[in-house]
């Protein structure tokens, strides 16, 4: 039963008069009132729900010292009453007073209420043992249990053999419940979380929080990152702020045939662009998707300066058979640093671990590949980097050498041993003429040959240098030593296209493919370097 404000206030006055807890109000307090602010969760809670109606009160859930009173006062402090509105009973079930402090607020905190039962509040204000008239009614209904999860995925069961592999996406069902209190009201679930490490501390306003759907079951879509066990943490919020939660575990097992493709990050057998966000996050785009919806994003915080991918030099071309599956390492080196590290992609682009940073190679070559001695000059670390590319394989693995340019000279770090320790460092070109140039590595075409492309900013020229593959296996670079010859295509200047880059054969037809950013950040798809598509506007 509901009872009326003026039915509990001469109720509640009543039974305190009798008790010697306040004196009657006097004229000169009776504007005085309080003004309510609200009800929160507990002291440690900054946050104060405003007083709803009766018909739709304020939920409050499990807290230490049960919900805390809030209002405003003019006086040395406040009296609260709190009576129980799903029993009926005429006295309150607590009265108490508080101090006024700062900003002449006073709060209280209520012991002992009953899970699922609906509650009525008001307070005096008070000065010394005179109160004022009794503030606005307040309504809030306790909610103290938890909701509660369980999980399901014919993709992934629990038990027995798992129809799709490590890598792939997966259909997980959530279905929660919100146990009802005896005799009293539930709250309802308000929302779900869910992710593969610790979930920590966050609300239903936290990213990647889903609503379930009125039977209470929320259906999601993620990629098993990891093969082996996996387990899938699930958090159920309730709209009194109540988590319960699920952990599901199940084995994911490995792809023996994964789909392989140079250029390849995510793992989804399709070369990839990785080209920075306004925010510095480094996205992974599908070169096939036709539009700009990333389908990974690693945060700025795991970029190598912890702080921005925007002035990181990326490359990727190339994995290391021996280490993980055939997806595409990352190269990094922030311009200017000492430092190239790289990432060793074990988990399908997400990038949980840490990077490891790569020596630079003490031993040299000649421009014929043999042993000699290091020029004058030689960089014992990597700061004189001004662009790295990974142009391909130079054996029958798939771990990438690397090119840079150094004072306006090719080098060639090659002979990587396991995690990309590169063995050996070869100068290709001693003129300087490779100043100006920006470098593009397509990756090999399908005879094994290798190319690398270049830009050269003053001209907008796009230049292709065959480094064809020689009856005794090795390769000649000797076309590398003209920057300037072998143009293939004009009109790709700085103006309209600031970035240019390959993902390698994105269409299949056996020859690499450009893409590149505009002066508007647009992305655009080339086939090889000519009908450019337009894919949408960059984040």
């Amino acid at each position: 039963m509901k009872l009326s404000r003026a039915r509990r206030l001469g109720g509640v006055t009543t039974a305190a008069l009798a008790a010697g807890l306040l004196t009657t109000p006097t004229a000169a307090m009776a504007d005085t009132a309080p003004a309510v602010l609200g009800t929160n969760q507990g002291v440690d809670s900054s946050h104060v729900s405003a007083c709803d109606s009766a018909a739709d009160p304020t939920w409050i859930g499990r807290s230490v010292n049960g919900p805390t009173l809030n209002v405003k006062v003019t006086g040395t402090g406040a009296r609260f009453g709190v009576w129980d509105v799903t029993t009926g009973a005429e006295d309150p079930v607590f009265t108490g007073d508080a101090q006024a402090g700062f900003g002449q607020s006073a709060a209280l905190n209520v012991p002992g209420l009953l899970d699922g039962h609906s509650y009525a509040w008001h307070a005096w204000a008070l000065q010394d043992t005179q109160l004022s008239a009794p503030s606005a009614d307040c309504h809030f209904t306790v909610d103290t249990t938890s909701p509660t999860a369980t999980v399901g995925s014919t993709d992934f069961p629990s038990s027995g053999t798992a129809p799709k592999f490590a890598g792939q996406f997966g259909t997980f069902v959530v279905k929660t419940t919100d146990p009802v209190p005896a005799g009293g009201e539930a709250s309802g679930v308000a929302c779900i979380r869910y992710g593969w490490g610790d979930l920590g501390v966050g609300g239903c306003d936290s990213p990647g929080a889903v609503v379930p759907e009125d039977d209470g079951t929320a259906t999601v879509s993620l990629r098993v990152l990891n093969w082996g066990t996996n387990i899938l943490n699930v958090q159920v919020i309730d709209n009194a702020g109540n988590v319960g939660g699920a952990g599901y575990t199940f084995y994911a097992p490995w792809n023996q045939n994964p789909p392989k493709a140079l250029g390849d990050v995510d793992g989804d057998g399709v070369p990839d662009v990785l080209l920075p966000d306004a925010g510095g996050n480094l996205q992974i785009l599908s070169g096939n998707s036709g539009d700009t919806t990333p389908s990974a994003v690693i945060r700025a915080a795991l970029s190598p300066n912890q702080t921005s991918w925007s002035n990181v030099q990326v490359a990727h071309r190339g994995w290391d058979a021996n280490a993980h599956a055939p997806m595409d390492d990352l190269l990094m080196h922030p311009i200017g640093s000492p430092a190239l590290y790289l990432y060793n992609n074990r988990d399908y682009a997400s990038f949980t671990g840490y990077p490891s940073v790569i020596s630079r190679p003490s031993a040299c070559q000649n421009a014929a590949g043999t042993a000699a001695a290091c020029p004058a000059g030689f960089a014992t670390d990597w700061h004189k980097a001004d662009q790295i590319a990974l142009v391909g394989s130079l054996d029958s693995r798939m771990v990438s050498s690397l090119v840079t340019v150094e004072d306006g000279n090719l080098w060639l770090f090659a002979n990587p041993g396991l995690f990309y320790r590169l063995r050996t460092a070869r100068q290709l070109t001693s003129d300087g003429a490779w100043a100006g140039y920006d470098l593009i590595a397509p990756g090999p075409d399908s005879t094994g040959n290798l190319t690398l492309w270049a830009r050269e900013r003053a001209t907008g020229d796009l230049h292709a240098y065959p480094i064809a593959k020689k009856a005794d296996g090795t390769f000649d670079f000797s076309a590398l030593a003209d920057p300037k010859a072998d143009v293939v295509a004009k009109g790709f200047t700085v103006a309209e296209y600031p970035t240019l880059g390959s993902s390698g054969d994105v269409d299949g037809d056996g020859l690499p493919d450009l893409w590149a950013v505009t002066a508007d950040r647009h992305l655009a798809y080339f086939s090889g370097w000519s009908d450019p598509a337009d894919a949408g506007a960059l984040k």
